[in-house]
């Protein structure tokens, strides 16, 4: 149970629930299979899997749950052939010419049609939140499907105050100025060989760079003609490499050695132990490098959160 990307949220005021409250209310919200005339349908799964029939899984004070979202696949070529085919057919039949209107009603007669019959496209999306910390974390390559997850979780629980974390510097600022040595490198960040740049003028291009040393000339001559680094690889702490964007996206998460070696120390027969062990050695890592990160980024704009009292 390794994540893959980290889209953090910060609870904007504090927030406790338990695992058996966050089961019941994920319960109202299961997954249920789309319906013959239906495009998509999303509800929670278990994020176990096989292994357990319940949609939360606690450890440690996080509670993981994943949303699984069934889509039919109707590929538009296909509709507008028949579209075009019944078209042709009622313009030969009955001597006239069918309008714009009329085939977008025949479009969606079609595809109430082939409904039953498409294919379903079925994803998952995992999520923990960390009351004691006050995050929500959620394995989604793009900010758009994070917050899917997290107005959908809105909605089961009836309240979650939520919102992309903020720091006290634009993350590109901080980015350019490690690279051109401006900002001093925190000691727990390695860079890695790969950043993106964009020009800050209007019509600005991208440049996107792979195997390169990231203080070396090249980059430097970018930076140097006004260029912001918006996109950077980076390793953690020696434990943790990843992707980190300007809106503090977390991609390409790959954990270390060191927690692959921890892992192997359980009973490799016994998967729900394996599944327990991951999750615990995963939120524990990723509890140490969320405030880390945000403290080397400049440090986090809290004036938006309320604290306890």
């Amino acid at each position: 149970m390794w994540f893959r990307n980290a889209r953090v949220f910060r609870f904007t005021k504090p927030f406790e629930i338990t695992a058996e409250a966050l089961e019941e209310k994920l319960q109202e919200d299961a997954f249920k299979p789309c319906g013959p005339q239906e495009t998509s349908r999303q509800g929670w799964v278990s994020p176990m899997g096989k292994h357990s029939d319940l949609l939360v899984h606690s450890a440690g004070g996080y509670h993981l749950i994943a949303l699984r979202k069934e889509e039919k696949l109707l590929p538009a070529s296909v509709i507008k052939e028949l579209v075009d085919e019944k078209a042709e057919m009622i313009e030969a039949e009955q001597h006239r010419k069918v309008r714009r209107k009329e085939k977008d009603e025949l479009k969606e007669e079609v595809t109430l049609e082939m409904l039953p019959r498409a294919f379903s496209k079925n994803r998952r999306c995992y999520a923990y939140l960390a009351p004691a910390d006050g995050v929500l974390v959620v394995d989604a390559g793009s900010s758009k499907q994070a917050e899917d997850l997290a107005s959908t979780l809105r909605k089961s629980l009836g309240s979650l105050p939520v919102r992309p974390p903020a720091v006290e510097q634009a993350p590109a600022f901080t980015f350019t100025g490690w690279l051109n040595e401006s900002i001093d490198l925190p000691v727990s960040i390695e860079l890695g060989t790969e950043c993106e740049l964009k020009d800050t003028s209007e019509d600005g291009g991208v440049v996107r760079c792979k195997g390169l040393d990231l203080q070396g000339d090249e980059i430097r001559s970018h930076l140097d003609a006004g260029m912001q680094v918006t996109k950077l690889s980076v390793t953690w702490d020696d434990n943790l490499s990843f992707v980190l964007d300007e809106e503090l996206g977390i991609r390409r998460l790959k954990f270390g050695d060191t927690l692959q070696e921890k892992l192997d120390d359980v009973d490799a027969d016994d998967a729900a132990a394996r599944f327990d062990a991951a999750f615990s050695l995963m939120t524990l890592e990723l509890a140490r490098l969320i405030p880390g990160l945000l403290e080397a980024l400049g440090g986090e704009d809290r004036s938006a959160i309320v604290e306890e009292s």
